[in-house]
């Protein structure tokens, strides 16, 4: 056990040394080739990504979407020793979380005090004409002409071969094939 323990510790330096994320079951080891100071690409098994870090444009849209970096934005960062937190937007920052509960939040006063405007105290609001029945609304297919015209009874019997009843209900005797 303790060699196996020993090859796993010295896989992992060996893949930090060479700039890679360490193996682990659930990620796969990322390699980052910088082509610019700011332009770099991640290959991650076998697949490339992106990263631009002066615009804080990644190939996989994350931060575009969340303006979070996508992890192999991550990566990149982690690999130049930069601040993580100055890629992050401004709303996942602490002080801003803090802020937003900084400005007072007043309980409606009592519903006499309230002042309304004429014009939305005359208006009438009237229940709905309708009753939506509870459970699952039920299908309106529009059926064609020649389902309409079609009789409603087209069962067959497969012993006799006449219609309007099926095998089940046949009284007659079995037809010859």
């Amino acid at each position: 056990m303790s060699k196996i323990a020993g090859l796993k510790a010295a896989l992992a330096r060996k893949e930090e040394e060479e700039g890679h994320r360490p193996t682990s079951r659930s990620s796969t080891p990322e390699r980052v080739v910088p082509s610019t100071k700011y332009l770099h690409t991640v290959n991650d098994g076998g697949r490339n990504y992106t990263v631009c870090l002066l615009e804080k444009k990644y190939i996989c849209g994350r931060f575009q979407v969340d303006e979070l970096p996508c992890p192999h934005a991550w990566t990149v960062l982690k690999s130049k020793f930069l601040m993580l937190e100055e890629y992050c937007s401004n709303y996942y920052k602490p002080n801003t979380i803090v802020m937003t509960y900084d400005v007072p939040m007043y309980p409606l006063p009592d519903r006499n005090d309230w002042n309304i405007p004429e014009h939305v105290a005359e208006e009438v609001v009237l229940p709905s004409k309708w009753k939506i029945p509870p459970g699952r609304p039920k299908k309106k297919r529009d059926k064609t002409l020649s389902e309409l015209l079609q009789p409603k009874n087209q069962h067959s019997c497969s012993i006799c071969g006449k219609r309007g009843y099926n095998k089940r209900t046949c009284r007659n005797v079995p037809r010859n094939k």
